[in-house]
């Protein structure tokens, strides 16, 4: 037995639980402090994300709108306009005059169908642009937000 005493190596002198006790302390607060900023920092970009989506979402629904306008305008137009060959085809008094009364309206026809179609592509790009303006912004943040080490 006495040759256990001198093989114990813990020297209970050497021991402070006092320094345990601040080191524990210490360790505990840091812990608490890190878990707060990064709750506050999920918080924030959860909330920037919110803000994102509904923004992204009211952009696509006046985009959808503008579009939606700009359809019925084009049908609206197509539509008078072959209303008005077919009044002018009723008057028609000749082949010569039907053949060049024809003409006249898929010439016009054509000429109104690209302008449309350039008009609905200026509208669909600009309301992409728009939509994706939110996404865009809240990537660009956050890529801000890292650091090249």
């Amino acid at each position: 037995m006495a040759t256990a005493k001198t093989t114990n190596t813990f020297n209970a002198a050497a021991f402070d639980p006092a320094k345990i006790s601040d080191s524990l302390r210490e360790f505990t607060e840091k812990g608490a402090a890190q878990s707060k900023e990064a709750y506050a920092k999920m918080k924030a970009a959860a909330e920037d994300a919110s803000k994102t989506v509904e923004a992204t979402l009211q952009s696509a629904q006046s985009g959808t709108v503008e579009l939606s306008l700009k359809a019925i305008d084009a049908l609206r137009t197509n539509a008078e306009l072959s209303l008005s060959h077919m009044e002018a085809l009723m008057g028609v008094k000749s082949i010569a005059e039907l053949v060049e009364l024809q003409t006249a309206f898929i010439r016009k026809q054509a000429e109104v169908t690209v302008e449309q179609a350039k008009a609905m592509q200026e509208t669909v790009k600009k309301v992409a642009e728009t939509v994706a303006k939110p996404g865009k912004e809240a990537a660009e943040k956050a890529m801000s937000g890292f650091k090249l080490g």
